[in-house]
């Protein structure tokens, strides 16, 4: 779950990383490798470190977010084909819900898992926040999870509902060290010792995952099953259980992600895009753009999508 509105980032305490102590503009090291970052022109910083081997083959992102002044946002957060995992370290979400869910829902959200989705979510958040938020594979968030993914599938729960209590004993160690270096250390530690123990994807899943990632989704559900020599019937069921989408949905995701990546490029020419991406004309481009995210590439053109979250 991106901790981002529009440009933004996360929140917290300035002088924790420096940034009340003569950093005011783009970048600075704090330090142990961590690199803290001014986003946009606000007081909302992202703060980073290289991750360690043993985490790079499933993580896509890992960094730590905080403001300086509190700033209420929302942000609606379209399909990616990730899983999320946000550590609150400070105020946490008020509100997560689907887009178009008129249920109450007054739940405040702390520290949470997000599973793959094939719709959009809208979150709204009081400001004042500071965690660390990581993207993960979704067969590196199978190991991690150690649970079928499909069980995760469009839902957000808490992080100790699947990481189980020792979940909140390390956000607690987390929340209490102020310095960022040490949260890295403390995060990589707790991740790889859980990896290590996690359950191991089927080779066929991971290799149609990996067909699939490198052709951007387009490629047929038929071929993926002859590269891996499953029928199409069991390898959607394989690969729904450890992905936690259909491979039909996992390549309409990765397609719309794709493209909405390349919308979010400064001069990016919608024309250029649906042909680049495979749909089969600017129209079928914009009927996944309602589909998947109830938003037009113009939409997302303009907002310049940062980790999947488009301001509101």
């Amino acid at each position: 779950m991106p901790v981002v509105a529009g440009a933004g980032a996360g929140v917290g305490v300035g002088a924790r990383t420096g940034a009340g102590t003569g950093m005011h503009a783009g970048s600075a090291v704090a330090g142990r490798g961590v690199e803290v970052v001014r986003v946009g022109t606000g007081d909302r910083w992202r703060v980073t470190r290289p991750w360690p081997g043993q985490l790079r083959p499933i993580v896509h992102s890992y960094a730590g977010y905080w403001e300086a002044a509190v700033s209420p946002y929302r942000v609606r957060l379209i399909p990616t084909g990730r899983a999320v995992v946000l550590i609150s370290l400070g105020e946490p979400f008020a509100h997560v819900r689907r887009l178009g869910d008129t249920s109450p829902y007054n739940q405040v959200t702390g520290s949470l898992v997000v599973g793959l989705e094939n719709g959009p979510r809208v979150c709204d958040h009081p400001g004042g926040q500071e965690a660390i938020r990581l993207e993960l594979t979704p067969l590196g968030a199978f190991r991690l999870f150690a649970l079928p993914m499909s069980e995760l599938t469009d839902r957000v729960v808490e992080l100790r509902d699947v990481l189980g209590p020792e979940a909140g004993i390390l956000v607690e160690r987390l929340a209490a060290t102020s310095d960022w270096g040490a949260r890295f250390d403390l995060l990589d530690r707790a991740l790889s010792a859980r990896l290590e123990r996690g359950p191991r994807p089927a080779p066929e899943v991971s290799q149609a995952w990996r067909l699939l990632a490198r052709a951007g989704g387009v490629i047929p559900v038929s071929r993926i099953a002859a590269e891996v020599g499953w029928s199409q019937g069991y390898l959607t069921r394989r690969f729904t259980e450890q992905v936690g989408l259909t491979p039909k949905m996992s390549a309409r995701v990765l397609r719309f992600h794709r493209a909405a990546r390349l919308l979010s490029h400064a001069g990016a020419n919608p024309t250029t895009v649906t042909a680049a991406c495979g749909f089969y004309d600017q129209a079928h481009l914009n009927r996944e753009f309602r589909a998947l995210a109830d938003t037009t590439p113009g939409q997302v053109a303009a907002a310049r999508v940062a980790e999947g979250a488009l301001s509101l």
